[in-house]
């Protein structure tokens, strides 16, 4: 049976990189870019490289459009800055109804990203199901070629809590996978379970109309140090792993004593490069 969405994934916390793990669902995606008639689940290619959700994003973006994510037919929408005021609800459900329904009919193949989904207003997820659900078309328009991405900061103690016990075990962080220690029935909980965020009285989660909950885990020191070097070359400096490891030095990890896993990611590796140079 053919998917009902190239796409509708949601991305779990940042500071954060894919494992290795999830290689295999880079390789399926990428095929099913390539072939439109291509059969199977909906699924998220990413670059294992690099750090973010927003950056996963990109490489979704650039993988099916000519222009990736400058394309016009990617549509971004921020929860703060898109739907700020809560009285207003009833006027965001009809403008984000519309700009859905009128971009799908324009391009079929249209892209929906929403950020901040952990503070979207509930009321406004409703508006959304109808294009996620297993209807063929919705006034006439068919869904199935759309492509809906909700970005989240959610779950990230459950993710943490996961790559923790790994570590206690001695096993390697890349070994984790979405059935490793329940991962995703512990998210799929979590939010399930949430009082607040979008989708906390939405029934997308219950009626299981997310194709698949990626999480990103914790960036270990081996990573901050690699985005630390990076950075050097960005700024044109000489790499210097002395440099690099002052530079680490200075930023959080967890648990504090042992120090594994990055409290922050790579988000402040520029801010704190520059203070150790005089650039």
């Amino acid at each position: 049976m053919k998917a009902r969405h190239l796409l509708i994934v949601f991305l779990l916390v940042s500071n954060i990189t894919l494992s290795s793990g999830f290689l295999d669902v880079f390789a399926a995606a990428s095929s099913y870019v390539v072939d439109k008639f291509f059969e199977r689940d909906n699924l998220l290619p990413f670059d294992p490289k690099r750090i973010g959700k927003k950056h996963v994003v990109d490489i979704i973006a650039r993988n099916v459009y000519v222009k990736g994510a400058d394309s016009k037919h990617v549509h971004m929408y921020i929860s703060e800055y898109h739907f700020p005021q809560q009285e207003n609800v009833h006027i965001y459900k009809a403008q984000l109804k519309q700009w859905i329904h009128g971009n799908v009919s324009s391009f079929p193949r249209s892209m929906f990203i929403f950020d901040e989904m952990d503070q979207m207003q509930p009321k406004l997820v409703d508006i959304i199901k109808p294009f996620l659900d297993y209807n063929v078309r919705v006034d006439r328009v068919p869904f199935h070629n759309a492509i809906f991405i909700f970005l989240s900061n959610t779950c990230g103690n459950e993710i943490a809590e996961v790559a923790l016990d790994f570590w206690r075990k001695g096993k390697n962080r890349e070994e984790i996978r979405m059935n490793s220690n329940e991962l995703e029935a512990k998210i799929y909980q979590s939010i399930n379970n949430e009082n607040i965020g979008g989708f906390s009285y939405s029934s997308i989660i219950n009626e299981h109309l997310v194709d698949h909950f990626i999480p990103f885990l914790p960036l270990e020191l081996k990573h901050v140090r690699q985005c630390v070097m990076a950075e050097m070359v960005h700024l044109k400096m000489t790499q210097d792993s002395d440099l690099a490891d002052e530079v680490i030095r200075d930023m959080p990890f967890f648990p504090e004593e042992e120090r594994i896993f990055a409290v922050k990611g790579c988000k402040a590796v520029r801010q704190k490069l520059v203070l150790h140079t005089d650039i």
